[in-house]
């Protein structure tokens, strides 16, 4: 039996139903579980001072397109929006390999881990032809880190020729991709409590992928249990393009073909009008926000306050390395709540509002808010400790539950546990050596980006 003990912590902000935020408490796990939170002292194979320490649900990344780490902060497609931006970067891309998706993993894991985050869930729809195992080398990855990982089998069908954005090189056909998926949820799917390991069905989007592929997607997930994923509503072109092809917007087409529930979340989210809030309001299917990566690519605010207002499922995420330049959710939750204030005023979520969404809402969307996303006894020991004596937040930690949103935080955490065992200490990966990381990192991104940029 393996155990953790954090003792003395000046506050637990739990994200429970009740809200609850406990003071001068002590936290103690058992074999990946929380145990007990209370004025209590237990002995554990691992004890942790949280003298002076916040502590926090682990964040939960609802939405990532981890390979794009790699293809961070080019010049060439700085003030391109979505559809430009996809078809440049496609060029790039299409030059995957194992070696690329490990390494792009690891470095994008990592950065997230050191900013809180214990469950990743990685959009990845990139399968070049002779590629390797992609998904086995972001497994690998995970593994080596301890991160609690939710992978997907993303996918396209309709390349350039079709009337789809993609290179030829980097789609696959519906038989292709239905048999990797069965394969993949047969090797990846572990539904066990404290699992580490799912995996979700996500073609790319409904503009680089047949009826077909849809069809046969939500078919095959409903038939193995697992949950669905796509991009939505992200750009005014989507729509455009939509009815252009389809002659309908793009939740009722999606809904004719089987993807609407809450067993389905959809990324970003930004152009629903108030009927098609209403109807994911209804059907229980989620939206995961991605604040930053929609500034950057100019597409637009998503109407969180309405979604929340409304009982949507909504969660947060960091969206792709290459329309975020970074993989830090910490920073998400604050720019989220500067975001709406900015826009919706007195209607805009609180702080702790948007802290609920990157932990409890976030788990929801992957139907994990049951074993993560709060800090309760027989929950997952998933959670992460900030030093509220840092400089930076002297004078800010009267609310601990909204600092993160209202302050924020710069620089690594002290801690992050995930399945109660430490992975982040005092700011670093546990998992990893950093400068070895980031030097296999720059060779073989050398090659990557050789001759593309």
């Amino acid at each position: 039996m393996s155990t953790l003990a954090v003792n003395d912590i000046r506050a637990i902000v739990s994200c429970d139903m009740k809200n609850t935020v406990y003071e001068d408490v002590n936290l103690y796990c058992e074999d990946g579980l929380i145990k007990y939170i209370g004025p209590e002292k237990r002995d554990a194979d691992t004890v942790i001072d949280g003298k002076g320490m916040l502590c926090y649900p682990g964040l939960v990344n609802a939405h990532h397109h981890l390979y794009q780490v790699f293809s961070r902060n080019l010049p060439k497609v700085q003030n391109m929006e979505l559809f430009d931006w996809l078809k440049t970067l496609y060029e790039i891309w299409k030059n995957l390999n194992e070696d690329t998706i490990y390494l792009s993993s690891l470095t994008g894991m990592g950065e997230l881990m050191k900013n809180g985050c214990t469950t990743v869930f990685d959009h990845h729809y990139v399968f070049p032809a002779g590629a390797g195992d992609l998904i086995g080398a972001q497994a690998a990855a995970a593994d080596k880190l301890g991160v609690r990982m939710h992978f997907s089998r993303g996918s396209m069908d309709l390349s350039v020729k079709d009337g789809g954005l993609p290179p030829d090189s980097v789609v696959q056909t519906v038989d292709e991709i239905m048999k990797d998926s069965i394969d993949l949820i047969d090797k990846y799917h572990d539904t066990s409590f404290r699992s580490k390991r799912r995996i979700a069905l996500a073609p790319c989007s409904p503009f680089s992928v047949s009826e077909e592929l849809l069809v046969e997607s939500a078919k095959l997930a409903r038939e193995k249990g697992v949950r669905l994923h796509t991009h939505l509503c992200e750009t005014k072109d989507e729509e455009d393009y939509m009815i252009a092809r389809e002659g309908v917007r793009p939740l009722e087409y999606m809904e004719k073909v089987g993807w609407i529930g809450d067993d389905v979340w959809y990324a970003h989210g930004i152009h629903f009008n108030d009927a098609e809030l209403a109807r994911l309001a209804e059907t229980g299917t989620g939206v995961c926000h991605c604040p930053i990566s929609n500034m950057k690519l100019s597409s637009g605010i998503a109407r969180i306050p309405e979604m929340l207002h409304m009982g949507i499922p909504v969660g947060l995420g960091v969206d792709g390395s290459a329309s975020n330049d970074g993989s830090d959710l910490l920073e998400e939750i604050r720019v989220a709540f500067l975001l709406h204030r900015l826009n919706s005023s007195k209607d805009a979520p609180t702080g702790y509002d948007i802290l609920r969404m990157a932990t409890i809402g976030s788990a929801r969307l992957l139907g994990r808010d049951k074993e993560i996303g709060s800090i309760e006894t027989g929950k997952c020991a998933d959670f992460f400790l900030i030093d509220s004596g840092r400089t930076e937040l002297t004078g800010a930690c009267y609310d601990p539950a909204s600092v993160l949103g209202t302050v924020g935080v710069r620089g690594a955490v002290d801690y992050t546990v995930i399945d109660g065992e430490v992975t982040v200490e005092h700011g670093r990966i546990c998992g990893a050596d950093e400068e070895k990381l980031a030097a296999d990192s720059d060779r073989e991104l050398k090659r990557y980006l050789d001759g593309a940029v």
